[in-house]
This record gives C-alpha cells, structure tokens and sequence, in this order.
C-alpha cells in the first residue's frame, strides 16, 4: 500500500522547521572563535600593575573580540587572592607577586617591556590556532615563559621581573660597603694577627664570624619584609619607604660633612670598649679553640644587634621595593640569598687579602667618612625615585643609572670637597 501524501499543511510545517533550523545553526558561534582568555591578577598602589593595566588596555583594543582579559583585585577581595593562589597551584607555582598574567599553562609575574612582548606573541599564536585562516593552522611562535634566573652558588631564582633582581644585586653591593661592619671587620683581623695565630686559626675565626654576621643580618631583612607584608596599601609602603631613605641618607650625607655631629648613624663610642674585649679573648692563644669559636659567636651576635641602627637603611629600601613590586614566597627568598650573597662578598675580599697577605690596613675616619657619602647619595637618589618616578626601577638598565648617577655624583661632590678644602686650608 502506498504511504500517505502530506497535506500542503504539513509540507510547509516542514519546509518552516527546516529554515528555523538552519538559522539557530548559524547564529550559533562557530567552534575555534571563542576568544582566548587572559586572567589578570594585580593590586592597588603597584606600579607595575597599572602599566601592566595600560597595556592590557592596549593588548584588548588590538585583539578586539578574539581576545578576553579577566581582570582581578587581589589587595582587598579575599576570593581574588583564593582565586590567584589556585590558578597558580594548578600550574605548579606559587602565588609569589603582582601582577600575575595568566594564558592557558603559561605565567608571567611582574611587567616590562619583554613581558609584554612575550604575552603579546602568546596570544597572537593563540587567537592564530583558535580561528585560523583557509582552515591552515596558524604558524608557532616561540614565547620564552621561564622568569627564572639562574645565579651561581644559589641555582635558579624565580623572580617577579629582572628589575627585582637588578634593584637586589645593586642595592646589595652598595649595602656591602658598610662602614660600620668593615670597621669591625677590620679591628677584629688586626687584634687577631698581631697575636701571631696560624692562617687556619684565623680562617676559622673569621669564617664563624662572617657567616654568624650573615645569619643574623638576613633574619632582620626577612622580618622586615614581613612587617612590611602587614600593610595592605603597595602605595603606602613606597611613600613610606622613600622618606625613610630621604631621611637615613640625609643624615649618612651629613657624617660626611660632619662626622658623629648631631643625629648620626653609627656605633656608639660607649659600645667600641666591649668589642676590643671581646677582640682580645679572641686571640688569647692559650683558650681552647671551642671557647674562642664560642666567644667569637656571642660577639658576632652582639656587634650585629649594636650596628643594626647603621645598617638598617638599605634593608628597609630594598624589602620596601620587592614589596610595591609584589615580590613573595619563594622568589624572596631566592633574592634574599642573593642579597646576602653579594653583602658579604667585600668583607670576604678583605678577609681573603689578610688570609694571604697576613697584613691589614687600618680603617680610618676618611674612609667612613666616604662611605657614608656614597651610601647617603643612594638612599636620597633611590627615595626621590620611590616618590616621583618609581618606573624607573623596573628594570636593569632605569635601576642601574639611578644607582650608578647617584654614586658619581658623590664622587664628583667628594673631590670638589677635598679641593676647597685645601685650598681654604680648613
């Protein structure tokens, strides 16, 4: 039996659905055009994340609606920071600073110039693979997304943006030349050697001192960069920060001009006879060398508590920055290392001349009297730049001629001193 023709009724039912159909189909988006999606996590005051801000702006302006970027506040919104910490994990990292930037596996913390550009490559690949053209997929591009950097003796170092480390490795070594712990340094290998002792016992004497010195100056830097992890507002911390250094290095720049006058960041002359006792039972030959390493411990740990009022300045300068730059976790740590590493390295440089040489030169009042000068003019020139243009630390190059225009102008400043001077005759 044949089947039943349709009622013109029904074919145009048909023919009707069929069109709906085909519309719901097409108005759907096709697969591949979803846009990629870029998670942003930064905080309110960071410098760094308002030009990160600047140029997601840009990135999405470019992209158009091939390109989503989540933005997320993380200084006052606790699922923002529960939100970071868990993308992060996912990933095999730690929520270590801000700004955080986000593209599928791939991570960026802090912002420069290179940052941008790798981000800017990631996505181009991106939104080139998602909805490539004539059905052809779109070509590799190579994005470098390491920030890690490796440094002798401490392995790799995951840092929030080079500037972090430039900023470390310049402040520390301008931070080495202490006055205060070279003084000590230098009195302390003297009242040994003129006790006629081996290399070995000197070594051993000297190494214990350095490295109690070393420990205790590192647990300071690292409680201050906790306190400092107490203050929500990143802009608060980077005033803050720079009028300490304002003040600090006006009065180091004033002990050049007037050494020990007035308000002065040294060791007080009441301390210095308790560290030439304690010098002199250090050499005493006949001790057994356990009671000497002991004593060499206590008065380690001593010298470090006195001299904190004049070494205390660039610490906080340097934990205020990795703050502002949202520098935390393992990355601070890496970088304290580092700091430590290269603090110690001209009081390691003298105490290798006397292993060898057996001789040591007397640290004298002109040579702090420099030091000071030098260590002030950074301080200022750093707490100038926190306050007017702290963009100038975001890399080596910005943080390099700030430190380095600071050090020659004090050198220039201490030659025309020292030639008025003479010619005044005062």
């Amino acid at each position: 039996m044949a089947p039943p023709s349709r009622s013109p009724r029904g074919r145009w039912a048909t023919f009707v659905a069929t069109v709906l159909g085909l519309l719901v189909l097409l108005a759907l988006p096709a697969q591949g055009e979803e846009p990629v999606t870029l998670l942003y996590f930064g905080a309110d005051g960071c410098p760094f994340c308002e030009q990160m801000e600047r140029y997601l702006d840009d990135l999405e302006a470019d992209f158009g609606d091939d390109l989503e970027v989540i933005r997320y506040e993380v200084s006052g919104d606790q699922e923002a920071q529960d939100r970071w910490v868990r993308e992060l994990a996912e990933r095999g990292r730690e929520a270590s600073g801000v700004p955080t930037t986000i593209l599928g596996d791939q991570v960026w913390v802090g912002f420069n110039r290179d940052i941008g550009e790798r981000i800017t490559q990631a996505v181009s690949r991106e939104v080139a693979q998602r909805d490539p053209p004539d059905g052809e997929v779109g070509p590799e591009v190579p994005v470098p997304d390491d920030t890690s950097v490796s440094v002798p003796f401490l392995g790799e170092i995951d840092v929030a943006a080079r500037s972090a480390l430039a900023a470390t490795a310049l402040i520390a070594f301008i931070d080495g030349f202490n006055p205060c712990s070279l003084w000590v340094l230098a009195v302390l290998l003297a009242m040994v050697l003129n006790a006629g002792m081996t290399r070995g016992r000197v070594a051993l004497i000297g190494g214990v001192f350095l490295t109690v010195t070393g420990l205790i100056y590192g647990a300071f830097i690292a409680g201050v960069f906790t306190v400092l992890g107490f203050i929500e507002h990143l802009g608060a911390i980077r005033i803050g920060v720079a009028f300490i250094a304002l003040f600090v290095g006006a009065v180091n720049v004033k002990d050049y001009l007037a050494y020990k006058k007035g308000l002065s960041f040294t060791i007080p002359d009441r301390f210095k006879p308790r560290i030439y006792r304690g010098g002199r039972s250090i050499r005493d030959a006949d001790r057994p060398l356990a009671a000497v390493l002991g004593t060499t411990v206590a008065m380690a740990a001593g010298i470090s508590l006195v001299e904190l009022p004049c070494t205390a300045g660039f610490p906080v300068i340097w934990t205020g920055i990795l703050r502002t730059q949202g520098v935390e976790g393992s990355a601070f740590a890496g970088l304290l290392g580092l700091y430590l590493l290269i603090y110690i390295l001209d009081e390691v440089v003298l105490f290798a001349a006397v292993l060898i040489t057996l001789k040591v030169s007397r640290f004298e009042e002109r040579h702090g009297r420099l030091l000071k000068l030098l260590g002030g003019a950074v301080m200022v020139a750093l707490g100038i730049v926190l306050l007017a243009a702290p963009q100038l630390m975001e890399d080596l190059v910005g943080a390099t001629l700030v430190i380095l225009g600071a050090v020659i102008a004090a050198l220039v400043f201490d030659r025309i001193h020292r030639a008025t001077t003479t010619r005044t005759g005062s």
